[in-house]
Formats: structure tokens, sequence, C-alpha cells
């Protein structure tokens, strides 16, 4: 059975066992030269914690390494989904992410959690919002809306001490065009319309004759610089409001 996620790690071991000692300045190198390239993760829509559900985000960077998890996960309507908690691989909490329950647009707001020690109006920062576009606006699937004290390529600990002002006239800081049900979309920089990441259909096997893998697995990369924390909260908040009934491959009693 074919991995799910990549394995550049084990590639790297294999150079240096074939090269030998001597190799390890090359590997050094590539170790180097990759901490500037993109980032490439593998989500798998089911949760790490399996004996609470299969509905869920695992994520796996290119190691085949844990790296983000969704387990309070919800595709109820929008009114009871209540708030979704992003982890990093070991449990500890990122990002929350809280439906907007009254708004014209379907709408989710991201707030960095505090840390521990910290009090509870740390809660109020606010990084970002994002919101379905309407049909009217062509190939855009959604549009995000950075706080304004939150730089775009900064890290998710930066400060944000001020709540993200209401969308309204305000240009958006990002766009997603594409189609996020057919796993086949990417998220650009407003400003310049730069890619900052993709999102795209995963697949496995002989270099020849991969099989695509189905949309509960697919491929996210992320460009360097960029808050891969901060992408994949938008990728949480697209499969939401890009909503569809979801099947469990497994039923429980």
């Amino acid at each position: 059975m074919s991995r799910i996620h990549p394995n550049a790690e084990a590639s790297r071991r294999r150079l240096l066992l074939r090269d030998g000692p001597g190799g390890g300045a090359a590997v050094s190198a590539d170790s180097a030269s990759a901490s500037a390239a993109a980032k490439c993760y593998t989500v798998w829509m089911r949760s790490s914690m399996g004996f609470q559900g299969t509905d869920g985000f695992s994520v796996y960077d290119a190691g085949g390494a844990l790296a983000f998890r969704v387990d309070n996960y919800s595709r109820r309507r929008k009114i009871f989904a209540g708030e979704l908690t992003l982890m990093d691989g070991h449990g500890a909490p990122l990002l929350s992410l809280r439906p907007q329950i009254i708004s014209m647009h379907d709408q989710w707001n991201c707030y960095k959690v505090p840390e521990e020690g910290q009090t509870k109006r740390a809660r109020s920062q606010q990084l970002f919002s994002i919101r379905k576009c309407s049909v009217l606006q062509g190939n855009r699937e959604a549009e995000v809306y950075m706080s304004s004290s939150c730089a775009t390529t900064t890290t998710t600990t930066s400060p944000a001490s001020d709540p993200a002002p209401p969308p309204g006239p305000q240009a958006p800081s990002f766009w997603i065009e594409g189609c996020f049900r057919r796993r086949s979309c990417k998220i650009r920089r407003s400003v310049d319309g730069q890619e900052v990441a993709r999102i795209a259909r995963k697949k496995a096997g002989p270099g020849k004759a991969p099989l695509t893998l189905g949309d509960d697995v697919f491929s996210l990369v992320v460009q360097p610089d960029v808050d891969c924390a901060v992408i994949m909260a938008l990728v949480v908040v697209l499969d939401r409001i890009c909503w569809r009934p979801y099947t469990p491959l497994i039923c429980s009693s």
C-alpha cells in the first residue's frame, strides 16, 4: 500500500548511505535549500483520534510527521458548528476558528490561542476573517481579510492587539481562486496576485502510472516565508464554507 504522505527525509537518508560519511556536506546543503523552498503537506480529512470518530484533519509534512491536526471537528450547519481549534502535531492549540453567526456572507473569524498564563482577554486577538464569495465574483472561492496589526508573512505568535476591521469596502488581503471541492485552487496575495499556497489532488504510486487518490486526501504546497498554520486554518474554513454532505468510512453505533 502506498504512503499517503511524501517522504523527502527518507530520500536524503538514502543519499547519505550511498555517498558515505563524506556526503554529509551535500545533505546539509540539501537541507538548507529545502528550508528556503516551498513546504509540501498531505492533508488527510480524518481525525488523528480514531476512537472519537473519523471526521477531522490530519496533516503530514514531507517527512511523514504529523504537523497539524483538527480533532474537534463538526460539519453541522454554521449556527450549530461551534468553535474549531487548529493544533500542531503534538496537540498544542495554535488557532481558534469561529463562525460569524450574524453575517450576510458565510464568514469565519480566526483568533490566536492565548499562550499558557495569559488572560482570557487575549482570545480577542483576531488575526483574520474569511468569507465565501458570491457567484458573481467569477473564479473566486473566498476572500481573506487580515488584521491591520498582523503582517501577512509573520508567524502566528506575532502581536495582534487590535481586532480585524469588518470587511466592508476594505480590499481583501488574499483571495482563493479555483474550486476547493475539486481540490484545485490557489491562494493568492491581493497586492500583487502572487501565489502563496496551492491545493491539488494527491497522486501516489509509480511515476508512469500514478493513482489519483480520493478527495479526502490532497496536497497542500505553501511557499517560503508564509505562515503554514494560517494557510492550514484557511483550508479548514474552506471545507466548512464549501459545505457538502459527509459520509464517514467507518460507522459506529
